[in-house]
């Protein structure tokens, strides 16, 4: 299991694509499943030591195969956002609404990932966007090699925005680089003024935090003003937009942020064999 967060014990991750409905194994050599302690291990002095370098070995073949992502990305000159929240907080309505309102100007493709389903991915493939699936099983979290493939399904155009929509949690996401631009935590207002305070790693380690749900601010107890306040207070350079995915307020300016971030991409050129290569090798490090 994973020794970050004990997640993906007995777990296969799976791609789904939404337009077949077939599911194909995702082969990680399972990132998570390490040789478990034996209970001399567990009864010696150095366990404690043993657990965090396997952490650390998880988190280094991760960030290989990100890095080799994000080159990818650079190359193809591609805007990669990850989108983080807790469960229910909008992140699929927001992905929508910005498809309709941006396809025809941006070509978007989306990485749908879940625990379980491809009901997420559905409502996508509806806009007319492309995307796939990845359902985790137990793991709470997606990584670098399950995006690698996603992309791989997915063939993004040149100079497009690909969405990483990640598994409901503000915990490990935080922790695993899947080579994105940025990431983009995205708070509703029913779920409380003080997140950034009670998760301070996700807020630092996102670019961008959206506050979702506005509309429903006459009906709940909710400071904005103090919210705003605490999640730069974790993170000074955070940038906030304030918007209702549903109704459409404040979404102009969200939506003007993205087009600028096209704007000042670079082209630096395509995808190549020698990359693949290198995908391919890291792959093989894996345990």
């Amino acid at each position: 299991m994973c020794t970050t967060c004990g997640c993906g014990e007995n777990s296969e991750p799976k791609l789904i694509d939404p337009n077949t409905g077939e599911m194909v194994s995702i082969d990680l050599h399972n990132l998570h499943n390490q040789e478990p302690l034996t209970s001399r291990d567990q009864d010696s002095e150095s366990s404690p030591t043993k657990t965090v370098r396997l952490e650390t070995e998880i988190l280094d073949k991760n960030n290989r195969i990100a890095e080799i992502n994000r080159q990818r990305f650079k190359q193809q000159n591609i805007l990669a956002l990850n989108l983080v929240s807790s469960p229910g907080s909008g992140k699929t309505t927001l992905l929508e609404r910005t498809i309709r309102d941006l396809g025809k100007q941006i070509p978007f493709s989306v990485i749908e990932g879940d625990q379980e389903t491809a009901n997420d991915a559905e409502r996508i493939r509806a806009t007319g966007c492309k995307v796939v699936q990845v359902n985790t099983g137990t793991g709470c979290h997606l990584e670098a090699d399950m995006v690698a493939r996603g992309i791989d399904e997915l063939r993004p155009l040149k100079n497009s925005v690909v969405m990483i929509e990640n598994v409901g949690n503000l915990v490990c996401p935080a922790l695993f680089d899947l080579g994105e631009n940025r990431k983009v935590v995205i708070l509703s207002v029913t779920e409380g003024e003080d997140k950034p305070l009670k998760y301070p790693h996700m807020f630092r380690a996102s670019s961008i935090m959206i506050l979702n749900k506005i509309d429903l601010l006459p009906y709940v107890q909710f400071d904005t003003e103090k919210c705003v306040k605490h999640a730069r207070q974790v993170n000074p350079d955070i940038r906030v937009f304030q918007l209702s995915a549903t109704t459409g307020e404040g979404l102009d300016a969200w939506h003007h942020w993205l087009q600028a971030q096209m704007t000042s991409n670079e082209n630096s050129g395509t995808w190549n064999t020698a990359l693949s290569g290198e995908l391919n090798k890291s792959r093989s490090l894996l345990p």
